[in-house]
């Protein structure tokens, strides 16, 4: 099973939790999703596999969501994915993807689930 934390080092959640993982012996594939931000195509994967909607992935009170508007209800799935991309600061931290599941590490033992 593949691995992988989209990992903000400095956000003491995402820290919490890859040590978690490297506490059961687990090493995952550690992208700083800040320098190298998914895709629009792997964002709309892991939304797939979250079982969320764009919004329940993004981090409504930085300021690229209130300069773009994104609060506004007439944008589509394509455009939040779109904004996400563009602006990864957007997306949750952290996101971690085990196989074909995927959970949120807010609290860190919430990607325990799909392990």
């Amino acid at each position: 099973m593949s691995l992988v934390i989209y990992h903000n080092p400095r956000c003491s959640k995402s820290r919490q939790t890859l040590a978690l993982l490297r506490e059961r012996g687990l090493e995952p594939k550690v992208v700083p999703y800040l320098d190298t931000p998914p895709s629009e195509t792997r964002l709309s994967e892991i939304l797939d596999m979250l079982g969320v909607s764009p919004r329940g992935l993004m981090r409504e009170k930085e300021a690229p969501y209130r300069e773009l508007g994104l609060a506004d209800p007439a944008l589509t799935r394509a455009d939040l994915i779109a904004a996400m991309a563009a602006h990864p600061i957007l997306i949750e931290r952290p996101v971690v993807v085990a196989g074909a599941r995927a959970a949120i590490g807010r609290p860190p033992e919430a990607v325990l689930e799909i392990l």
